[in-house]
């Protein structure tokens, strides 16, 4: 079969690529390995929201019950309905993947692809069998899967990755994870909310340490303060497989830092990132690390061959991705000069929420730059106190003396959805006087975003 495009990978940059592609009158394929919707729909961002949801409800209602004036008894929870749930949430959007794709007149083909030569793409079947397709051009989305630790592999029953962490048949009685990136922190506080003894090994300074380091520090508190262990600045020296899951005895971590201990767990969940899928066959040019080379418009070193997404490195993110696999397209097929990921959000879902944009303020410090800083508490909102959401605050940075915004940090109850009104502004070049003349809706969250601006302009009214 002669196709324009043949998209390698179902995930987010590979079926949004594709559908791009074929709005664009192209004839398009995909060909996926696994489940459309790649490991964001059916391993990562979507089931991981749905568990943490139920966890986020379960504590509500053990531990804040009467807060809110409810006398409620004895909860009991089916640990078996908490991963159904979230595995049926992602068969549903897998479904809807496939539809669009389908809708789309895409070509969704099943099996593993490799790359014989430029213009080529050869697809084994389940079954063994090989089919190879022409394209005029091929797009490499290959993603990534989580990173191992050398000398201790997964098991996936007492060492595992966050794919086997959101299927257990059984609740651990205890877990240690392994990095404090938002996939160990989202899993340490799902776990922990349900009961399991959770310890967090990190060897860098923080907790999420790509965000601000007063982010960090107030969620390191804040789960530390919910009974989670927080171990940094320390270092995994030994480790040990000792039993099954069942024994409680399942792991044995050495560490190093403030104190050298052995820890002990049921179930050892190793987070320290991940590492890229490439496809078979032709020999393509990487970076350092290992991940797909490409120039600026997503071209690799072979014409006529692109990669997007995960492949071709961090941040590692499903939003991303997708921007990406849609300026590649573009560019291949008109006459639009495809654009390279400049700021972007970023997000985590443990609770309280953390999401962040542009500059931290360190970084900010590194480059030299004159800015001001605009902080607002929610224990100063009318909304988030109705809610009783009062922890975290609102950090906005802005340069001077224009007053354009260089990043912005907010850890709190929804910050996930008001980051997105900063990577507005950002995208706009909006100023601090275009913020704070923005009228708000009042009582909301996003009134916060505001109210920073007026601090950062010192003259704010509620604080």
């Amino acid at each position: 079969m002669n196709y324009d495009l043949i998209v390698i990978g179902g995930g987010p940059a590979g079926y949004v690529g594709a559908i791009r592609g074929a709005q664009l009158g192209k004839k398009v394929a995909v060909v996926e390995n696994d489940r459309a919707g790649g490991t964001c729909l059916n391993w990562g961002c979507i089931p991981t929201k749905a568990l943490l949801k139920n966890a986020e409800l379960y504590h509500t209602l053990t531990h804040r019950a009467e807060e809110f004036g409810l006398k409620i008894g004895s909860i009991e929870y089916d640990w078996s309905k908490v991963i159904g749930r979230s595995r049926g949430v992602s068969d549903k959007l897998n479904k809807g993947i496939e539809f669009l794709l389908k809708k789309n007149k895409v070509d969704y083909i099943k099996g593993t692809a490799s790359i014989p030569a430029a213009g080529k793409v050869e697809v084994t079947a389940a079954d063994g069998s090989k089919a190879t397709h022409d394209a005029a051009n091929i797009l490499i989305a290959t993603g990534a899967k989580t990173r191992d630790m050398p000398g201790f592999p997964f098991n996936g029953k007492t060492v595992i990755g966050s794919k086997e962490a959101m299927t257990l048949e059984k609740q651990p009685k205890s877990i240690i994870v392994i990095g404090a990136g938002a996939i160990g922190i989202e899993f340490a506080y799902f776990f922990n909310a349900y009961g399991t003894k959770v310890t967090v090994v990190e060897m860098l300074p923080d907790v999420l340490p790509v965000e601000d380091t007063e982010v960090s520090k107030t969620l390191e508190k804040s789960l530390t303060k919910s009974g989670i262990r927080i171990l940094t600045n320390t270092k995994v020296t030994n480790t040990k497989v000792t039993g099954t899951s069942e024994d409680g005895k399942g792991v044995k971590i050495t560490v190093e830092g403030a104190a050298n201990e052995t820890l002990e767990a049921d179930i050892c969940l190793v987070a320290i990132g991940v590492k890229p899928v490439l496809p078979g066959g032709i020999e393509l040019k990487l970076s350092d690390r290992g991940w797909l080379n490409t120039d600026d418009r997503y071209q690799t070193n072979v014409k006529g061959i692109y990669g997007a997404g995960d492949i071709i490195g961090p941040p590692w993110l499903a939003h991303v991705a997708s921007y990406e696999a849609v300026q590649c397209v573009e560019g291949m097929f008109t006459k639009h000069k495809p654009k390279k990921v400049g700021v972007f959000p970023g997000c985590t879902y443990c609770h309280p929420q953390v999401a962040s944009i542009g500059l931290t303020e360190r970084a900010a410090k590194e480059k030299g730059l004159k800015y001001k800083i605009g902080k607002f508490p929610y224990q100063a909102s009318g909304k988030a106190l109705a809610a009783g959401e009062s922890e975290g605050f609102v950090k906005i940075i802005y340069g001077e003396p224009h007053g354009e915004i260089i990043g912005a940090h907010i850890i709190g109850s929804e910050s996930t959805e008001m980051i997105a009104e900063i990577g507005l502004a950002m995208n706009l070049e909006a100023t601090w006087d275009e913020i704070e003349a923005t009228i708000h809706a009042h009582p909301t969250l996003s009134e916060m975003i505001k109210e920073a601006t007026e601090v950062a302009k010192g003259h704010p009214i509620h604080v």
